[in-house]
């Protein structure tokens, strides 16, 4: 389903769940783009909350979930997927019934099951969102405006969700310069654990297997661009990556078998002294990537391809 692109609406009031980079960065672009008049912003850290009023992202800084999203009639939830349902449980109630509430999680079936479990009659509210966009330091410090420009954001709206919200949403994410895409969440996962999170466990096992090596230092002292390539995503953070391959391990260890009889292809080969074999295995992967371009809207900067 490919909503129309209506102007996107003015809000008056923006409930801002989590003023870290991701969350101060669309509180900074929707007022950018003169589509909000107030922001409301709720962090569990109290300095977070004020340097956020000091940055200018928010305009209020609320002690409760619940104070934030009194009133509001958009709401973003900006914080680790693992505390998405905690989220959505305190709001429920303050929640007004023609409100826009989405996310910016890295997976998607575990944030719907959240909210079906919790929000009750406001689920119609709820548009689960995920842009593909970051940076490589986090906080509120470094929102940015122009986060989501020329970035993808991808939006699976759920049976209840109304045509009129999830145009709306495609509308507030274009206005900020995303190109949107709607997938259904398990599509969203499948793909998202082959293309994201599995390199990034691969990655993190790619550095522990070196580093727990006797002379893994000695190693590592002689690492040229090939090594700073291929590990530079595991240098992401720790939390927020426990979080995403919990969140969605099942499908994550799809992906480790397809990878495992990858590897077990190439290991034979080797054992075998099967030069052609070897080769063959080489050739048709650099074919792949060689054809391969990024598209549109899935640039995105280094540690944070989420």
């Amino acid at each position: 389903m490919t909503p129309e692109r209506p102007t996107a609406p003015r809000f008056a009031r923006l409930a801002l769940i989590g003023c870290g980079l991701m969350g101060g960065s669309f509180a900074l672009a929707l007022r950018q783009a003169g589509l909000v008049h107030t922001i409301a912003g709720f962090s569990a850290s109290e300095k977070t909350r004020q340097r956020a009023v000091e940055l200018q992202v928010i305009d209020q800084a609320c002690t409760s979930v619940a104070e934030a999203v009194q009133g509001a009639d958009l709401v973003l939830l900006a914080v680790p997927v693992g505390a998405m349902h905690s989220s959505f449980t305190a709001m429920r109630d303050a929640l007004q019934p023609d409100a826009l509430l989405m996310d910016v999680g890295s997976t998607k079936c575990d944030v719907v099951a959240a909210a079906m479990a919790t929000l009750g009659e406001r689920l119609p509210c709820f548009v689960p969102a995920h842009p593909i966009a970051g940076k490589e330091v986090a906080g509120i410090e470094h929102a940015d405006s122009t986060l989501y420009q020329n970035r993808r954001t991808i939006l699976t709206p759920l049976p209840q969700t109304g045509i009129h919200r999830l145009q709306t949403a495609h509308a507030v994410w274009t206005a900020m310069g995303s190109h949107v895409s709607t997938m259904t969440p398990e599509t969203h996962d499948a793909t998202f654990a082959a293309v994201s999170h599995l390199p990034h466990l691969l990655a993190f096992a790619a550095v522990n297997a070196l580093t727990t090596q006797a002379q893994g230092a000695a190693f590592l002292d002689m690492a040229g661009p090939g090594f700073r390539d291929f590990s530079r995503i595991a240098a992401s953070d720790a939390c927020v990556w426990r979080d995403i391959l919990s969140a969605n391990h099942a499908e994550v260890l799809t992906q480790v078998g397809h990878f495992r009889a990858a590897l077990a292809q190439l290991e034979n080969a080797l054992k075998q002294g099967d030069t052609h074999t070897l080769e063959q295995l080489i050739d048709q992967a650099s074919s792949v990537r060689s054809a391969w371009t990024l598209q549109a809207g899935n640039a995105c900067h280094p540690h944070s391809e989420t």
